[in-house]
């Protein structure tokens, strides 16, 4: 596996060692050893995966302590622009972003550290994502932040995405208070 470090400190973008042949694949999608030796050290304690359609927008989610989460994120089938926000008070990159398309057939995965919103855009119908977490779903902690906040300015590349009431009414950044 190949972990690159992206323009927000502990957000990786991981590469697997893919083996192909006639048969089809194999990839090795998560390895503690190797995570730990690249300073990854979050245990997963959940997996979840999500099935949805072209132009769904899912986000910019995030839960608060005790409940925090670390993901590691990637596609099964299709394709997505994955977003996260350093939401870390104290971050040199506290309020920017980093997007990167994920896809069944790139496998790129990325890692995202508590402290970051994170959402995605669906670009290929019947597309099923899959993110592991490192700790579990609690609907107490859990927040969000607008997915078009003006202050954030994240490059979507879609005007009118199909989204859930709960994204619809999701707080500005500006109003937005960081437990993180």
């Amino acid at each position: 596996m190949q972990f690159i470090s992206s323009s927000l400190s502990g957000l990786f973008v991981i590469l697997p060692n893919v083996f192909e042949d006639a048969r089809g694949y194999l990839f090795e999608s998560y390895n503690k050893e190797v995570f730990i030796r690249h300073g990854i050290t979050d245990e997963f304690v959940q997996d979840n995966q999500s099935f949805s359609q072209k132009d769904v927008l899912r986000g910019l989610h995030f839960q608060n302590a005790p409940y925090s989460q670390a993901k590691l994120v990637r596609v099964i089938q299709g394709a997505v622009l994955d977003v996260a926000v350093d939401i870390r008070k104290k971050s040199s990159t506290y309020g920017k972003y980093f997007s990167e398309i994920l896809s069944a057939k790139n496998k790129t995965m990325l890692f995202i550290p508590v402290g970051f919103a994170h959402g995605f855009l669906v670009l290929e119908n019947n597309t099923i994502f899959s993110y592991k977490c490192s700790n579990i779903y609690d609907k107490e902690s859990e927040d969000g932040i607008l997915w078009n906040d003006t202050d954030l300015n994240i490059k979507w590349g879609i005007k009118n995405p199909v989204l859930s009431e709960k994204d619809k009414s999701a707080k500005r950044f500006r109003d937005f208070e960081s437990r993180f």
